[in-house]
Parts: structure tokens; sequence; C-alpha cells
């Protein structure tokens, strides 16, 4: 089993851009709960880019 670049890159993306804007989200629960949110969404649209791309 490989490890799946096209994953790795899109969460790599996912997590650099939230974390360049958590600061500015307020307290660490809010902060929480919006990465959760953005973990749901990365993991939902993850399949749809792939599809789209014909990975």
């Amino acid at each position: 089993m490989g490890i799946d670049a096209t994953a790795v890159a899109w969460y790599a993306v996912i997590c650099g851009v939230l974390s360049a804007l958590a600061p500015s989200f307020g307290g660490r629960l809010v902060r929480v709960m919006i990465g959760a949110v953005v973990g749901i969404v990365a993991a939902t649209v993850l399949p749809v880019i792939r599809g789209m791309a014909g990975l």
C-alpha cells in the first residue's frame, strides 16, 4: 500500500491555511470547532476534486 500524494498535499494546504488564520479566530474552543468543520469539508470535497481530475 502506497502513500496517496494527492491526499497528503490536499490536507497540507488545508492545514497550512487554517494555521495561518487560526490566531485571529478567538478562543481555543472556537479554533477546534472551526478546525473540525474544515476537516469535514476537506474530506468531503477531496473525492470530488479527485474525480474531476480523473485520479
